[in-house]
């Protein structure tokens, strides 16, 4: 890594003891431009991992969710998940900051080792607690993965539809293999800069594409109809808002970890201005048809600017499955004993065997959309949401542990008490609403699929042999897909 050969000095900063490198410019261009782009440790690197990292091609399935919830509930879903997100976000910024002051103060040195969420949880709480959310955070993050393999077999085949989904994700697994070589978030700054810059694109492009496309003849917006789709969609945008499971990491990453805390909902608040516009114009523009089609890109007419969105969110994919995929690698590392290795090859050859299952994983389920609900509902639920709650009462349940706490809770929500009161809430309505609710619904979504597709489908939701892959109207039959005397652009 490139802070390994700078030297470090400790310094105190009130109670949190950091570690930061040495003012002073780089000697020569090579180090200056690997510091540029390779080596990011500051607020703003923080603030573009967060963003990039949260909405990905979540911002494809999200129209799908409007039209199961219905216009008013997916706005207002998408505010409430992100104030409830950006809260929990939080709470895990104040526990890890807590954590890493009373390891320093007992000495420990983390200049080779990155803390994770589990070590957090084990330090502050105990092994049992260390396991559940190692449990639950590995989960997730297995299958945040795969959903970015079958993302990019969902997206290209709406470049080139030669070949199918399947072979795709075989070919795309390959290609996210190579993030084995990615040491650590530190070394994300010009991916996330990009990947912000592309989802900024994609969100722009569905936003505008609808509204010059105009409505559908005959569109009805008869959405939230059945109880099923509405928590599945709810549970959705719970998944939106949940992409905080490697905020310890993107914290470890910081020089300054304790300036993180309003980090994550300035990004939440970026993301917003993303996802609603976009959300809203595609579910406006093609109502109930969005609830066959669980990928926005499917229904808009080709053109070189589709394109070029298809192509950034495929690239985006790649490094959103390294984002979800990195702290697996840490975790795999630490249980084999080759985490504190300085060799960057031989540490990028024991993280292969990671990549397998994920990419196995994505050949059996190819549901892109309700796989996100599903993975919301029995995983984000608990590792973003319920866990970082209870962590926090329980953490600081005692009048002593209140006293000597490093962050005090803000004014604003009421000290300690408007804490507890807000952690208990997260826990009862997550719970409920997100677990309960989300996961039945989840489930009986996702078993329909299964049903329907069958496992191991070739090509999940492509149109019938010689129809176009969106259904330009929704009574008459489709035109015949790309004959050969047609233009590529010619829809």
């Amino acid at each position: 890594m490139a802070s390994d050969d700078k030297p470090v000095e400790t310094v105190m900063v009130g109670n949190y003891v950091e570690m930061e490198t040495e003012e002073g410019k780089p000697k020569d261009i090579k180090t200056r431009l690997s510091s540029l782009l390779w080596h990011g440790g500051s607020a703003y690197d923080a603030w573009f991992s967060c963003a990039s990292n949260q909405v990905a091609q979540v911002l494809l399935t999200l129209p799908y969710s409007f039209s199961q919830l219905g216009m008013l509930s997916g706005i207002l879903f998408q505010l409430f998940y992100g104030i409830l997100g950006s809260w929990t976000a939080y709470l895990i910024s104040i526990l890890y900051v807590e954590y890493r002051t009373r390891k320093e103060r007992e000495k420990v040195n983390f200049r080779d080792h990155v803390i994770q969420w589990f070590e957090v949880l084990d330090g502050l709480l105990g092994k049992h607690w260390r396991n559940v959310g190692l449990a639950f955070n590995c989960t997730f993050l297995l299958f945040g993965s795969v959903i970015q393999l079958i993302a990019c077999a969902s997206n290209i085949y709406y470049i080139n539809d030669n070949l199918d989904k399947r072979t795709w994700t075989y070919i795309f697994g390959a290609c996210c293999a190579t993030t084995v070589f990615i040491p650590s978030f530190h070394n994300y700054r010009i991916w996330s800069f990009l990947g912000l810059v592309m989802t900024t694109y994609t969100a722009w492009y569905l936003t505008v594409a609808s509204l010059l496309h105009g409505q559908m003849e005959g569109v009805k917006h008869s959405g939230p109809a059945k109880l099923v789709l509405y928590f599945t969609g709810a549970t959705n945008i719970l998944y939106t808002f949940g992409g905080h499971a490697v905020t310890v990491e993107i914290m470890h990453a910081m020089w300054k970890p304790q300036k993180f805390k309003a980090i994550y909902l300035l990004a939440t608040l970026y993301v917003l201005t993303l996802t609603l516009p976009s959300a809203v114009a595609v579910y406006w523009a093609f109502g109930d048809m969005l609830l066959n089609h669980s990928n926005a890109f499917a229904l808009l007419p080709r053109s070189p600017f589709r394109d070029m969105a298809v192509i950034l969110m495929l690239i985006h994919q790649f490094i959103t499955f390294g984002f979800a995929c990195t702290p697996l690698y840490f975790v795999w590392e630490k249980a084999i004993g080759m985490h504190e290795c300085k060799s960057l090859c031989k540490r990028a050859l024991v993280r292969l065997p990671v990549v397998i299952p994920i990419w196995f994983l994505a050949i059996i389920f190819p549901f892109f959309g309700p796989i996100n609900s599903t993975v919301g509902s029995l995983l984000v639920s608990f590792t973003v949401y319920i866990i970082p709650a209870l962590a926090h009462i329980f953490t600081f349940r005692s009048a002593s542990a209140r006293q000597n706490a490093v962050e005090q809770p803000p004014k604003f929500v009421g000290r300690w008490v408007g804490s507890f009161i807000i952690n208990v809430f997260v826990v009862v309505w997550v719970l409920i609403v997100g677990f309960g609710f989300g996961g039945w619904a989840s489930m009986v979504n996702f078993i329909h699929q299964i049903d329907t597709f069958g496992l191991f489908t070739k090509c999940y939701q492509c149109p019938p042999p010689m129809l176009a892959p969106q259904m330009l109207n929704a009574t008459a039959p489709s035109p015949l897909h790309h004959p050969p005397q047609q233009s590529p652009h010619a829809h």
